[in-house]
């Protein structure tokens, strides 16, 4: 339970960190992300999902 506490704890530090220094871009980020279609944005969270994945299972048991 501990590691899943980290876990979102590194999530939420790096969402804030990437909010304080470039709202802007995030903001672009967003619109550029409205202008694209359900399906794009479908493959853009199963890409980042997958990326994930591959990710947690080459750090291996921690």
């Amino acid at each position: 339970m501990s590691l899943v506490i980290l876990a979102v704890g590194l999530v939420l530090a790096i969402e804030g960190l990437v909010l304080a220094l470039a709202p802007r871009r995030v903001e672009d980020a967003l619109r550029v992300l409205a202008t694209l279609g359900l399906d794009q944005r479908r493959m853009i969270g199963l890409g980042a999902l997958g990326l994930g994945v591959l990710l947690l299972w080459l750090a291996g048991p921690l």
